[in-house]
Order: C-alpha cells, then sequence, then structure tokens
C-alpha cells in the first residue's frame, strides 16, 4: 500500500496554529479533532495515544513528535497535523520541545501498514526544508500544499 501524506489527510484534519501549554493538551486537541472525522471517540482515540505515549517518547527530534496508535473501527490509517505557536516538551530524543505534530491513527490489525505510514511521514518530516516551511504555513490550503508536494517528491 502506497501511504502518502496527503493521503493520511484526506480523511484527517490540519491544525495550522494552535497554542496549547503541554503535551497532553496538544494530544488532547489533535484527538479531538480527529475523533470529529472519524467517528471514533476523543476519549477512545486520547487513551490509545496516551497508552502509546507512556511506552515511550514519540518527539523524533527536530521539533517534530508523531504520536501513533493503532483502533479497532478503522477503515484505513489517517492523519492529523498540528503546528504549535510554541513548543511543548515531548521527551524528544534531542530534548528540544516539538512544534511540528503529525499524529497517526491506523487501523488495529493494520501492523505493515501502519508501520509504513510512519516511516513515511518520519521521511517527510526528516526534511529540513519541509519543517522549515510548515513552520511558516499560515492556513490549512498553505500546510497541505507543503505536505502534499513533499509527499510526491519526498
Amino acid at each position: 500500500m502506497a501511504t502518502d501524506l496527503s493521503a493520511l489527510l484526506q480523511g484527517g484534519v490540519i491544525i495550522p496554529l494552535q497554542d496549547v501549554p503541554s503535551r497532553k493538551q496538544a494530544i488532547h486537541v489533535l484527538c479531538e479533532a480527529l475523533s470529529e472525522t472519524t467517528g471514533i471517540g476523543p476519549r477512545v482515540i486520547e487513551d490509545a495515544v496516551m497508552e502509546r505515549e507512556r511506552l515511550g517518547s514519540t518527539g523524533v527530534g527536530e521539533g517534530v513528535a508523531i504520536p501513533h496508535a493503532r483502533l479497532p473501527g478503522l477503515e484505513k490509517p489517517v492523519g492529523g497535523f498540528m503546528r504549535l505557536l510554541h513548543g511543548v516538551e515531548f521527551e524528544s530524543i534531542d530534548e528540544r520541545p516539538c512544534d511540528l505534530i503529525f499524529m497517526l491513527l491506523a487501523p488495529d490489525g493494520s501492523g505493515a501498514d501502519h508501520l509504513r505510514a510512519l516511516a513515511q511521514v518520519s521521511r517527510v518530516f526528516r526534511q529540513g526544508p519541509v519543517r522549515d516551511a510548515l513552520r511558516k504555513a499560515r492556513t490549512e490550503e498553505d500546510v497541505r500544499a507543503v505536505i502534499c508536494k513533499e509527499s510526491v517528491s519526498g
């Protein structure tokens, strides 16, 4: 299955700029938004994501976090992107606060697809120019243009 970020965001959400005080609040905002698009309760999503966070940080460095979980009831992987006004502590490997958050939700039995989607998200966000462009993006359309462009060429 060829998963790119534009496909993940078709049924997902983009929040171009949000001001939250903590990792828990950032996750909460994305879970609420993804609940609306997936039809899965926000508490169900948040519990699954926080359970994964307890296993180890999803802060991957350079101000990027990729919280993720597998959930029953999803048909296909779906993503949500949010840029934060001020970075929050995600216990990243480089100890930097995270301001670019991409949440990935995948169907419960989708081990390989989930891993491929995580790898694609990681590849896109590992690119410095992508991170820079996302930090300059002001609207959902701006974000989508960066992610769709980079998904095709990334």
